[in-house]
């Protein structure tokens, strides 16, 4: 594949480059300057950007050859501000504005100088410019950046943000790779000067706006705020706040940032139309390929939109190709982002499309059809099991789910009803109908990898189907499910194959509720509990308490619950929280209105959110159960292949399915022994076993909503 070369009018870059920090020399990086250089010859030769537009300010370290550039201005503070303020100046409304910077960054250790809106004891994050470390420095913190940014998205400019630095800080470790980040602060950048941003009052107000006063110990690690429409800018940056961001010798050659170098190697060898979300999953997976556990890329904005476009599509969200092993060239065993916590199980099968597939109704596009064959708590590898055409599987590939595993295939049972007038008997002009519409169920079944037809009565039916005294398609378990809406009329042309697709939505949908863990270690470490404020507006000071009755909390329409979150446990989970709404939908929420696959929570850290619920608005809801689901794992974990939208609409190609969890300590009894009643085998060595139900839980809590 090669990217089309095109130009985009009303383009403009600001890059910036920074290894040499002469107040820091035991802190100089090799790889940023070459950085800005990769981008800015893609931006040249393949977008064709007039180089008028394009504003570099690169500090090269004297000591590297070929890299001194003395016609860039220099990445001071003052210099940074200047550009940010240019930019925004000359570009006319609509444009795209694309910001680059590779260097050091500062957080975590960095002690914030507006302790008004962050509280004492909360960090600022920053980038690192050149001239730290003299009188005079200072860093750009985080607030100021909110600003600069704030200033382009309201004059309507389309902002694409891209950050190849740590937030925590480290220590380079050892010649393969170097940490692009500060854990010592340099004395004199610590000092309180005035910003050449804004105000005080001026900086103090926009981050209040953009946070809405969401207690910035809550954005730690997010770098810029995110506003609630998501649509004001693009952010990628290199690693989350407990990573480091590396530059290293790539193939052994020239050093860059991970970040910077898979990024321009993506948009160079991928077709046009590629999505910020497509280009952040490759990147994601080059880099954790490399530095398995220790670089996550995070993605915060619109995914769904075109790289340097306007456009946004509906995402289709899949599972992601991790890793590739070859034999002979010829693909063997991939490695997939989603594992146990998740609900992936053993004998699931998945179609493997290119990088960047966005309709997954193209069946010419398949590359290839995988097996799961060895599942991890938040990825699996697959056996390659058929090869569909020819075409390099690479990282960052899509997976769409074709048949759930053999324990999640759920078994049907067609059931006839006698003539009468009981409630559970059929009027005599519908008896002789049922047998043609129960057929037409069953010949809609076929070749459907969730489903199973049971004629046995001996053998166990998850799913009854019938048809009711109104001539309607009922399914039942144990009785007829309530809410299934729309409706369907045995008479109409495509209701048996709405009723397979139902049963297929109940499937996922249930199997999804019933993912539990309780035996994993990190379930009492997981504190998970609604609370309740009486008459609690957005904007009234928040003093939530339990519910009076904690076991069946009960909330009229409209009103708000706040969800506490905390990690008790000693190490970072990763924690995300599904909404299980009345309409047999499912949701991710997005926890402090940041779209994130998941939310990073350090040891200790606790978050509040309100959340508000209402009855679907489908008439005849006067009451309904809401399921809120959180999830914590120890790996990364994307949970948005989950998602499941309302009953009445039909469900996406993409993978959406979960899997029964058999009882986590039985299973660990079986892999010592098959009779679990038996005493395991007597060895002469004690062998661990990594088990990764230990790295993962889940709790959820129920919420009645009432109209009164």
């Amino acid at each position: 594949m090669t990217y089309q070369t095109h130009q985009i009018p009303n383009f403009y870059a600001l890059l910036i480059g920074i290894d040499y920090y002469p107040n820091l020399l035991d802190r100089n990086l090799r790889g940023c300057v070459r950085d800005i250089n990769l981008v800015v010859d893609y931006l040249q030769k393949t977008l064709k950007i007039s180089p008028e537009r394009i504003f570099k300010l690169t500090a090269p370290n004297p000591n590297s050859s070929g890299l001194c550039e003395t016609n860039n201005p220099l990445p001071t503070y003052e210099n940074i501000v200047v550009a940010f303020h240019k930019i925004t100046e000359e570009a006319p409304e609509k444009a795209q504005v694309y910001i680059h910077y590779s260097g050091h960054g500062h957080g975590i250790s960095l002690k914030t100088i507006y302790p008004e809106i962050k509280g004492e004891d909360q960090p600022d994050e920053a980038i690192v410019p050149m001239d730290i470390g003299d009188t005079q420095s200072r860093y750009l913190r985080d607030v100021e950046l909110a600003t600069l940014i704030k200033r382009m998205t309201d004059k309507g400019l389309i902002v694409t943000v891209i950050l190849d630095s740590c937030h925590s800080g480290g220590a380079t470790r050892g010649d393969d790779s170097d940490i692009r980040g500060l854990d010592e602060l340099p004395e004199s950048a610590s000092h309180n000067k005035d910003s050449l941003v804004a105000s005080r009052e001026e900086l103090i107000k926009n981050w209040l706006t953009l946070t809405e006063g969401v207690n910035a110990g809550s954005t730690l690690g997010k770098w810029l705020p995110q506003p609630k429409d998501y649509r004001d800018y693009v952010l990628l940056a290199a690693c989350r706040p407990s990573e480091y961001a590396r530059e290293y010798a790539v193939n052994g050659k020239e050093r860059h940032g991970a970040l910077t170098y898979w990024m321009i190697d993506t948009l160079t060898s991928s077709f046009s139309g590629l999505t910020y979300k497509a280009l952040h999953d490759r990147v994601s997976a080059k880099i954790q390929s490399r530095f398995p556990l220790q670089q996550t890329p995070m993605l915060l904005g619109e995914g769904d939109r075109f790289v340097f476009g306007s456009d946004r599509i509906q995402l289709q969200y899949v599972v992601n190709v991790l890793e590739v092993n070859e034999t002979d060239s010829v693909p063997k065993q991939v490695k997939l982002n989603a594992g146990i916590a998740s609900g992936l199980g053993i004998g699931a099968r998945f179609a493997i499309y290119p990088l960047g597939t966005t309709d997954f109704t193209k069946k010419e596009k398949l590359l290839a059809i995988v097996e799961v064959n060895r599942v991890g708590a938040s990825d699996a590898w697959a056996e390659v099991i058929e090869i569909l055409r020819q075409g390099k599987i690479e990282q960052g590939a899509q997976a769409v789910m074709q048949s759930a595993p053999v324990d999640l295939v759920r078994g049907v049972r067609l059931f006839k009803k006698q003539a009468g007038e009981k409630k559970n008997e059929l009027p005599k002009e519908l008896v002789d109908k049922q047998d043609e519409a129960l057929k037409a169920v069953e010949e809609a079944m076929g070749g459907n990898g969730w489903l199973k037809l049971v004629s046995d009565e001996q053998q166990k039916a998850d799913y009854q189907i019938a048809i009711n005294r109104k001539g309607e398609y009922e399914i039942c378990v144990g009785i007829p499910i309530e809410n299934l809406r729309p409706l369907l009329k045995i008479g109409d042309s495509d209701a048996a194959q709405k009723v397979v697709q139902r049963l297929v939505h109940l499937t996922k949908y249930q199997a999804i509720q019933e993912l539990d863990n309780q035996f994993s270690e990190l379930t009492n470490q997981l504190e998970v509990e609604l609370l309740t404020q009486e008459n609690w507006q957005p904007g009234i000071p928040q003093a939530p308490k339990p519910f009076p009755d904690t076991q069946n909390p009960t909330l009229k329409s409209g009103g708000y619950v706040f969800l506490r979150i905390k990690n008790a446990s000693s190490q970072t989970l990763n924690v995300v929280v599904l909404d299980l709404e009345p309409t047999w939908a499912i949701s991710l929420v997005p926890l402090l209105r940041i779209q994130e696959t998941f939310q990073e929570f350090q040891p200790g850290r606790e978050l509040i959110v309100p959340l508000q619920l209402h009855l679907p608005i489908t008439p005849g809801y006067e009451k309904a159960k809401e399921i809120i689901k959180v999830f914590a794992t120890v790996g990364a974990a994307d949970f948005r292949w989950l998602e499941l939208p309302s009953l009445d609409q039909e469900i996406a190609s993409k993978s959406a399915v979960a899997n029964r969890i058999d009882n986590p300590l039985g299973k660990l009894l079986a892999a010592i022994g098959t009779d679990v009643d038996a005493k395991p085998p007597e060895t002469r060595v004690v062998v661990p076993v990594l088990d990764p139900n230990q790295e993962w839980t889940t709790k959820q809590l129920t919420v009645n909503i009432t109209t009164k």
